[in-house]
């Protein structure tokens, strides 16, 4: 690529794009949800339970976020389950964990869960910082897992660069920050001052990491004023909301995520902060959607971890997240997140791997099989086609965030229908065969490959 390129012809060809859902994404009727052809089952299937060991927030502040994951692998199992369980014999059965126990105990529990209850596979995971404590001990323990969030890039960068046994269904965390700076510089390009406030943690430092190496190829005259770093867990932003306001941004870009970031919003509104800047935020919209009141404040870019709000696709572009919408509803009596529409997908990945691997081999394939069968697998789920590469076993789905907004169909603000942005996820997360780097790998390609723009 060649220096001084024009910022919007960039955009334009990393596919980054702003459009309208065309039209709500619930209220037509039902049909079938996510249908994988089962033929007969090749041999003899054992009746015999499968047991998947969910662990995520269920709780403290984070369960805002991570219990609905649990709710979307209920629901599949429950689906699964009603037309007779895998390949037509074993019936799902979900042992449930608490995340909120800390990394030692979670790294506990999981070998408890895999030596003594015999669990056929690991699910679950919120946070950034407890993937790379649980990969390697899946790895040792020779256990099927799945992880469904805990998306930082240093799992299998770093702590499982040849993972065979784990895998991960979510964007990888590196997304979220580039997804984020992308918005930034397709709506606001004239940002000239940036404040952050972002959990003190894995997940903070890698979206601010990303957000900055993207800002500063693509809005290089933007500064940073104020950096707040709170504690994840923390119930008062007083500090860092009056510090940021001191500092007089432009824009303020934060990664708080869960109850963390209804507390922050929550107290910001008392201070006017949004009176005073633009905001952007990496994951505002991720928690449960019914967490997010009215008050929270309109045209913000409301990240979702850069992976599915139930908004869009739209029901009449994509049954599949309509179905899988009034299926929820009706269960939970409420809308899915990201974690509830990954962890349902997920359960149906593996369902489609076992039905694959069942053709090839008969009777009830074992590990290696249904390993073989999702490297490289293309699945369709409600946030569209999800592939997993067959190098890294990490999940890509096409990048998307969006403008918070109040509408009448709903007592909580969605995504703009009108104003989703797109990012074809290739684009935005270093390719197979690039190097490993600091502090990731796609952070060393950005930094190598991307030009910088005119000013």
């Amino acid at each position: 690529m060649t220096e001084g390129v024009d910022r919007r012809e960039f955009l334009a060809g990393l596919g980054v794009t702003v459009g309208a859902t065309m039209s709500a994404a619930v209220g037509v009727p039902a049909v079938a949800g996510i249908a994988y052809a089962q033929d007969k089952p090749k041999g003899n299937i054992p009746d015999k339970p499968y047991r998947i060991g969910h662990m995520t927030f269920f709780t403290g502040p984070a369960a805002v976020l991570g219990e609905p994951m649990y709710k979307g692998n209920l629901l599949a199992a429950e689906e699964i389950n009603a037309a007779g369980g895998l390949l037509g014999k074993r019936k799902i059965e979900i042992l449930k964990a608490d995340e909120a126990a800390g990394t030692d105990a979670n790294v506990k529990e999981l070998r408890r869960l895999k030596l003594q209850e015999k669990i056929d596979l690991f699910a679950g995971i919120t946070s950034s910082g407890n993937t790379p404590a649980l990969g390697p001990v899946a790895e040792e323990l020779k256990c099927l897992t799945i992880f469904v969030d805990g998306c930082t890039d240093f799992l299998f960068d770093k702590a499982v660069p040849n993972p065979h046994y784990t895998f991960r269904i979510t964007n990888i965390q590196s997304a979220d920050g580039g997804t984020c700076a992308l918005a930034v510089a397709l709506t606001w390009p004239d940002v000239k001052t940036i404040a952050h406030i972002h959990p003190d943690y894995s997940y903070g430092r890698n979206a601010f990491d990303h957000f900055s190496i993207i800002t500063k190829k693509l809005l290089p005259k933007a500064q940073v004023v104020s950096e707040g770093w709170p504690k994840l867990g923390t119930t008062d932003f007083t500090s860092h909301i009056t510090k940021a306001i001191a500092a007089k941004p432009d824009l303020l870009v934060s990664s708080v995520w869960g109850g963390d970031y209804v507390a922050m919003y929550k107290q910001a509104l008392q201070y006017k902060m949004f009176d005073k800047m633009k905001l952007a935020s990496t994951i505002a919209f991720g928690v449960a959607p019914h967490a997010i009141g009215k008050d929270h404040p309109e045209g913000a870019i409301a990240g979702i971890h850069s992976n599915y709000h139930f908004s869009y696709p739209p029901g009449n572009r994509w049954p599949l997240n309509k179905t899988f919408i009034e299926k929820y509803h009706a269960r939970f009596k409420e809308y899915p997140n990201f974690q509830a529409e990954g962890a349902y997908t997920m359960t149906y990945k593996l369902k489609a791997a076992v039905e694959k691997a069942n053709k090839l081999v008969g009777g009830w394939p074992d590990d290696d099989a249904i390993i073989a069968m999702l490297e490289g697998s293309m699945t369709a789920g409600p946030a569209g086609y999800v592939y997993i590469r067959p190098d890294n076993h990490q999940g890509y789905k096409d990048a998307i965030t969006g403008f918070s907004k109040n509408v009448p169909d709903y007592p909580f603000p969605i995504l703009d229908p009108n104003r989703i942005i797109t990012i074809p996820i290739r684009n935005l997360t270093a390719p197979p065969g690039w190097p490993k780097g600091e502090p990731t790998s796609t952070y060393t390609w950005i930094d190598q490959t991307w030009p910088q723009v005119k000013v």
